[in-house]
């Protein structure tokens, strides 16, 4: 999952301040980067200031954040091998504001380590100081020194803060500034912005980066370049525009597909008429209602559309179509079959000219698992956002919607009989205490009424469900324990004391899921001390259990069985070790646990097995399920691999396919769509495991083998590795569920989003589309140029061989066909969708005074401008002087790109 930064050797020793609150202590600025002292105003008398003049403030108060460098001298003299960086805040108020007893709260992704003073006076404590409060949230408060802000001045906090910081999207936005008896106020210049052009958010308040050798790199041996107009002009050059390769081209890839290119072409224009005695209506309606987007609708006198049962067995999903002058024909054996025939219909008519040519298709998909998984846990994510989504999946021919519900920072589905989970947990604000909702984390704001809060009822689940089995899309959903459960801890410490209050003791403890003599000192990879849940406790399996047939229940009303549900498992921080309960429960139990480190495992193990008597198959993270003593699992067990195969996480998936298990490949680097699509510090996303997962590489992956992949890809810092599959997918498998004619095989493929930085539902979008479809390609499609696996075991690398010149000059070819049929043809059909794909940023350069444009999708139009001036269409090498900058347009010429300079 998220931000595992053990999975890429990064795992650090955390400062003792990133888990208490307790102020940072001063150290000195180093010379480079260090900012001219601010002169101390005289003390003045702290008095009472009115709701009014704190709003006055915020609203006046200008902040900017701004990373410095990473290679600051406090962490080592040899670049960041100390993994820290330094930052700097400033305030400037445009108003005297002389009170003193205020705090200012703000999220800082990256704990601060310490607050830096003035190099010119070494000796002084700094006018702020940083309190770390609780997972990102933290505190900044004047200290004796600070005299109160004077009107135009600027008043400066430098600090160290840990690991990396490489991108402008790490400044969260808004911060607010809190007094005692007053109501918070959001600081008006921290709220983000939307660019009226690319629908996207802005941050005024956020510092562009400039240096790429002290900002952008992260360590001496990062040769990942700064994705600038230059370096994508050079990246995009092997695609050159032709149209024609989209005129036939399905997207994903048909397994065989024979085209009569004597025949005319087939009109769809006068609509179609249909016969379909062997399906039922609903399930082929939602893929002809695509049809109808597209202007192709049901008629009485349109070209016959016939469905019936396939003459010969395919997979699960298998299809064929043919397509000929007088009748359209759909085989297939199931709804999916049907459903998938139509989309891919769909997927070759030209919207200009709504015709089709004569061919015939046999098809049947790659993998049985085509996923893919949204965290609306984080921040949430409308009922609309995911109908949308599972409108492109069903599209695509994805089948499987991993739905995460619930984390540290939110709990997002109403379960009937506590309340309190959506009550409490559903929304962040300004509430230390939590008693009605949790504390602002990941830039939420003081506001429950954020739209980043919010939950979805129990018939807004039901109305997904029907939604996604109307479009052959199971839901698998997620609510992750044991760790990454805070919001379910406190949501059922606001239940404890409600019902302890009425004196019912044994209600109150029904659901409890903390031992409150625990004094156990842990930090999750989120910097939470207090987000676990015991599992010692009886009654924190009374909960998951209670929970999980609340959730079947949903499932059963809206038609669909819950079959999979995923518990997380991952990351789970080491807590428990100074419970009480847990002591007395490891001497004392019947239930394997010999020594405080099987306690992790005997949780997995045993909500595995509740669920399997449910007859629900368990699923969770690959990190957590390794700790699991596999004799102890159910049969059937789903894991999913969010390993990095740069750093040997092929060796985890392989072990658990051996262990016959459903192994879901979810490998962060190239299937985790909240990563930046290109590398560059204004591009949205973490990046703890990739800079730059773009559609490129997702189509590039070769799943069936994740080693052969260090032929082609480098690691996070642009470095080329080896992986050596010493741990070997087993050539005999019981249970063969993939594309390999014997032998052990994955289950599927399943891109991720997780929504720390991810606010909105267009940023979202954003963030899954065009990637989707890439996943989508991959997932159902097994390319001719993909390096087969070797069970005898090989070290692969970028001179090894196996990926032959011949096989990337026919991934090559391919690539060229898929980029030119979305730039062509696909992209429209997400605009008439209204999806907010990402528009690619352009490749350019100047030569000779002339500038030079092209695209990572051919067909879309391109524009640039001199000067600040108009902007004009790109059409051909152009005579340019002056500062020149250029962006992409969406396929319907309405949204734009991001603008990127032109050196």
């Amino acid at each position: 999952m998220n931000n595992k930064l053990v999975a890429i050797a990064v795992m650090l020793t955390l400062f003792g301040a990133a888990c208490s609150e307790k102020p940072l202590e001063a150290v000195s600025l180093p010379a480079a980067t260090t900012n001219a002292a601010v002169a101390i105003t005289p003390a003045s008398q702290n008095g009472t200031i009115s709701q009014q003049q704190l709003h006055d403030f915020a609203n006046t108060l200008g902040v900017t954040y701004a990373t410095l460098t990473n290679y600051p001298q406090q962490c080592t003299s040899s670049g960041v091998d100390g993994r820290c960086f330094a930052a700097q805040i400033t305030f400037t108020s445009a108003i005297d504001f002389k009170a003193r007893d205020w705090a200012i709260y703000y999220s800082q992704l990256r704990p601060v380590k310490a607050v830096l003073s003035p190099e010119q006076s070494p000796e002084l404590s700094p006018e702020f100081a940083i309190t770390h409060v609780k997972g990102d949230l933290h505190k900044i408060t004047p200290t004796e020194q600070f005299a109160g802000f004077e009107a135009g001045q600027t008043y400066t906090v430098d600090f160290i803060g840990e690991l990396w910081q490489l991108s402008e999207t790490d400044a969260m936005p808004n911060y607010y500034v809190v007094a005692p008896g007053l109501e918070p106020e959001v600081i008006a210049s921290t709220r983000l912005g939307i660019d009226p052009d690319t629908g996207m958010e802005t941050r005024p308040y956020a510092v562009a980066f400039v240096s790429e050798q002290t900002q952008y790199k992260r360590s001496d041996t990062d040769t990942l370049k700064w994705a600038k107009a230059e370096v994508l002009f050079e990246a995009n050059a092997q695609v050159q525009p032709e149209p024609t390769l989209a005129i036939n081209t399905i997207i994903p890839t048909p397994k065989s597909q024979i085209i009569d290119s004597a025949a005319p072409a087939v009109s769809l224009s006068s609509g179609y008429k249909l016969s379909a005695t062997e399906v039922k209506r609903s399930a082929i309606d939602a893929a002809l209602a695509r049809l109808e987007r597209l202007g192709v609708t049901e008629q009485k006198q349109g070209i016959s559309l016939t469905l019936r049962p396939l003459t010969k067995p395919l997979m699960a999903g298998g299809y064929q179509l043919s397509i000929t002058p007088d009748n359209i024909t759909i085989r297939a054996d199931d709804d999916a079959g049907y459903a998938y025939g139509i989309a891919s219909l769909t997927s070759l008519i030209d919207v200009n000219t709504l015709s089709v040519n004569t061919m015939q298709i046999e098809d049947e998909p790659r993998y049985a698992f085509r996923g893919m998984h949204v965290d609306v846990a984080r921040n949430f994510h409308s009922k609309q956002f995911i109908l949308d989504l599972l409108d492109q999946m069903a599209a695509y021919k994805l089948n499987k919607l991993h739905l995460h519900m619930a984390d540290d920072e939110g709990w997002r589905l109403e379960i009937d009989g506590l309340p309190e989970l959506t009550d409490i947990g559903s929304k962040r604000c300004h509430d230390l205490q939590e008693n009605s909702c949790l504390l602002p984390q990941l830039g939420s704001g003081p506001d429950a009424a954020s739209a980043v809060n919010g939950y979805y009822t129990k018939a807004d689940y039901i109305d997904i469900l029907k939604y996604a089995n109307a479009r052959q899309i199971q839901v698998i959903p997620s609510m992750d324990m044991p760790g990454h459960s805070r919001a379910a801890i406190k949501s059922m410490e606001a239940r404890y004391r409600k019902l302890l209050a009425k004196g019912d003791i044994a209600a109150a403890n029904q659901y409890r899921l903390i031992d409150p003599q625990d004094t156990t000192q842990y930090a999750s990879i989120q910097y939470y001390d207090d987000n676990t849940l015991n599992v010692c406790l009886e009654s924190s399996f009374d909960f998951v259990g209670k929970v999980v047939d609340e959730i079947a229940l949903l499932h059963q009303q809206a038609g669909q069985p819950l079959t999979v549900y995923h518990i997380g498992a991952d990351e789970t921080a080491g807590a428990w070790i100074e419970s009480p309960v847990c002591q007395a429960f490891l001497h004392n139990n019947d239930k394997g646990v010999a020594s405080e480190q099987d306690y992790g495992a005997y949780f997995i193990e045993r909500v595995a097995n509740i669920l399997a008597e449910k007859g629900i198959e368990a699923a969770g993270w690959s990190d957590g399920m390794s700790h699991t003593r596999p004799e102890r699992m159910p049969a059937n067990i789903q894991s999913n691999i969010w390993d990095v195969i740069s750093y040997d996480g092929f060796k985890r998936a392989h072990k658990q396919a051996n262990l016959q298990w459903d192994t879901v490949l979810s490998n962060p680097e190239v299937l985790y769509f909240d990563f930046p699509y290109e590398a560059d510090p204004k591009e949205h996303g973490y990046y703890w495991a990739s800079r730059n997962t773009n559609e490129r590489k997702i189509f590039s992956f070769m799943p069936d083998n994740l080693p052969a992949n260090a032929e082609q890809w480098t690691n996070i810092e642009g470095q080329p590795f080896t992986a050596d599959d010493t741990i070997k997918l087993n050539e005999q498998g019981q249970r063969l569920s993939g594309p390999l004619a014997r032998g052990v095989t994955f289950r599927g493929l399943q891109g991720q989003i997780w929504s720390e930085t991810i606010r909105s539902d267009d940023v979202a979008e954003y963030m899954i589309f065009p990637r989707l479809l890439a996943l989508a390609e991959r997932a159902w499609h097994q390319a001719d140029w993909e390096v087969p696996y070797q069970h005898q075991g090989v070290v692969y690398h970028q001179d090894s061989g196996f990926f032959t010149d011949d096989m990337r000059a026919k991934q090559q070819a391919q690539w060229q066909v898929f980029a030119n049929t979305l730039g062509h043809k696909e992209l429209l059909k997400l605009d008439m969708a209204n999806i907010a794909y990402r528009v690619p940023t352009l490749g350019a350069r100047i030569e000779g005074g002339m500038l030079q444009i092209n695209h990572f999708y051919p067909g879309l139009q391109a524009e640039y401008r001199l000067n600040g001036g108009q902007w004009q269409p790109y059409t051909q090498q152009v005579e340019v002087e002056g500062k020149v900058e250029v962006r992409g347009v969406a396929a319907d010429g309405q949204r734009k790109g991001r603008i990127l300079s032109v050196n």
